[in-house]
Formats: structure tokens, C-alpha cells, sequence
């Protein structure tokens, strides 16, 4: 089997490191590397007692570098020390020890490939199963919804929540974009590697979502964090910048109220009626404009305010 590094970034997250990772059992030739991004002191020693009970590879950062920075360092420090393949795992998921060894067999195999499990809550409902990105809008939408969209471009993606590559496919793109901080840098990774001749792959493995995880609100039923509200809006306009031309980013700019407007759905009506998503919602769109104009992409403005106008309440 090939050597091989699981990857799991953590910030402030310790609980959920002691609850899913502290009982992974890893293939041979497999190695457990945490990366903590500074949140606390007292977080860091939490981080560092896991670590040195259960013989992981610590890499304690300065600073909170982010999903995708956190990531970087974890992987190219396992790359650098003899990993041909690379894991990335949320420590809000779980994999059995099979389910790992199937995803860094089927990357060594496919060099090529971004590898995939499918993921599911711990009722086994699905979580993921596949995704797509549609050029028309950017708007996101799982795998099982093609026939509903057929006919739209589309690019598929892989979550990083739970992802492998070989350690050449990552050195041929460069590993995650920094400048996302958080979410879409897996979005941006997946359109690098279609673009470099590779392509995504379901694996016959699967991974458990942990309803408990970093950025959903627990006492909300629901809801998710103003964090991933924010970034979830503001990034889906800086990947728009980055790979789109100035038709098709004006294009995602006037789908942006009714597209981050469906975001904020994701956490149910009931979240609506707060101020902490809305807040989101406008900061996430003022920025991701602004990230859009500092590109040097002309003629973009904000739709007029009959489009971005919503029921709160969720009424259709």
C-alpha cells in the first residue's frame, strides 16, 4: 500500500478531535497529521495532549490560516516526508479504516483523480454524494438533481470534508487557494484539476457526518454559523473573478440576491426571522463585489433592488 497522510485541520474544534478522530484506525503506511490553527491556549494544549497520547504528527500554526492554509501546511509537511497520497478529513467526520484505505488505493491507482466517498449523517441519510457548480448562476446543487437541470453547464466538484490525491496531482496544482479562507477552496481545487486533465471520482467507500460539527449552530436546530453564511456568499463571487470572464461574472452578480438568498436556506426558515444571517448576507455580497471590481472586470454593479428583494419570512 501506498505511504499516505490523513489530514484534519483544527480550530477550536479539540471536542471533536477527541470524539472522531481519537478513534480512527488508520491503514498501514498511513500517518494521522493534525493541524491546529491557534485559536486559544488552552485549545493548543488540548490539541498537543491528543497528539501525544495517540501518536499523531502535530503541526501547531501561529495563526488561523484558514480550511484551505491549514490544509497546505498538513499536506506538503506529509509530501515532504514520504506521502504519495493525501486524505483531507473534517474533524467533524468519520472513516472507517476500510473506507480510508479504499480512497488512498483509489487515488494511488488514478494519480489523476480527486477521490471522493460518500458521506452520511449518522442516521445514514445522505450528506454527499456528489456536486455540481452551474456556470449559468453559481449556484450548487447535489449530484441527484442532473435531471432537474439538464441541459445547464456544469462542473463537478469534490468536498473537502473528505477528499484524497496523490501527492503529484497536488504538487501539479498547488493544493488549496489560500485566498478563499474558508469554503469554496475545494470548488476552486476541483476546477484546477479538470483543468489540468484530471477528473473526480466517487469512491465505493463512505465517510459519517457529525451533526455536531465546526460551523452549524447546534441550539438552532438547523442553522448554520454566520461564518459559513458569510464566506459561503463572499466566495462564490471571488471564484467568479478568478475563473470566470467579465460576461459570465456579471452573469453570477445578478443571480447573487436569489443565490445567497438559497444559502441562507440551507439553515431553515426558522433562522430568518435574526439579524446574524442577514448580516451575513450583505456583508458576504458587498465583499465578494468588491473582490469582483479589484480584479479590473468592467461594467459589473449590483442588480436593482426589485431583484434582491425577499419574503423573510420564506413564503413562496
Amino acid at each position: 500500500m501506498s505511504r499516505s497522510a490523513l489530514v484534519i485541520v483544527n480550530y477550536g474544534s479539540s471536542e471533536l478531535l477527541a470524539r472522531n478522530a481519537a478513534r480512527l484506525e488508520l491503514p498501514s503506511r498511513c500517518r494521522l497529521v493534525v493541524v491546529d490553527c491557534f485559536s486559544s491556549d488552552a485549545e493548543r494544549a488540548r490539541v498537543r495532549a491528543l497528539a501525544d497520547a495517540r501518536g499523531w504528527r502535530a503541526v501547531l500554526l501561529e495563526e488561523n490560516a484558514g480550511f484551505g492554509g491549514g490544509v497546505n501546511a498538513g499536506a506538503n509537511l506529509a509530501i515532504a516526508e514520504g506521502a504519495d497520497v493525501v486524505v483531507t478529513l473534517n474533524p467533524d467526520a468519520f472513516l472507517e479504516r476500510d473506507a480510508l484505505a479504499t480512497l488512498v488505493a483509489a487515488a494511488a491507482a488514478d494519480p489523476a483523480a480527486l477521490v471522493v466517498p460518500r458521506i452520511v449523517d449518522s442516521s445514514g441519510r445522505p450528506w454527499f454524494g456528489g456536486a455540481d457548480l452551474y456556470l449559468d448562476d453559481g449556484s450548487i446543487a447535489g449530484a441527484s438533481r442532473r435531471d432537474s437541470r439538464a441541459g445547464r453547464p456544469r462542473r463537478e466538484w469534490a468536498t473537502g470534508a473528505c477528499l484524497a490525491l496523490s501527492a503529484d496531482l497536488w504538487r501539479r496544482v498547488g493544493g488549496f487557494d489560500e485566498d478563499y479562507f474558508l469554503y469554496w477552496e475545494d470548488v476552486d481545487l476541483s476546477h484546477r484539476v479538470m483543468d489540468a486533465g484530471g477528473r473526480i471520482l466517487l469512491a465505493d467507500a463512505v465517510a459519517t457526518h457529525d451533526e455536531g460539527g465546526t460551523h452549524d449552530d447546534a441550539a438552532s436546530g438547523r442553522a448554520k454559523s454566520e461564518t459559513y453564511y458569510y464566506y459561503s456568499i463572499r466566495n462564490r463571487l471571488l471564484y467568479a473573478a478568478k475563473h470566470l470572464d467579465a460576461a459570465g461574472s456579471a452573469a453570477w452578480l445578478r443571480a447573487t440576491p436569489r443565490v445567497s438568498y438559497a444559502i441562507l436556506l440551507q439553515g431553515g426558515r426558522r433562522q430568518l426571522v435574526t439579524l446574524p444571517p442577514w448580516r451575513a448576507y450583505v456583508r458576504g455580497i458587498r465583499d465578494g463585489r468588491r473582490l469582483l471590481t479589484a480584479r479590473g472586470l468592467p461594467g459589473i454593479g449590483l442588480p436593482e433592488r426589485s431583484e434582491a428583494t425577499f419574503d423573510r419570512t420564506g413564503a413562496s
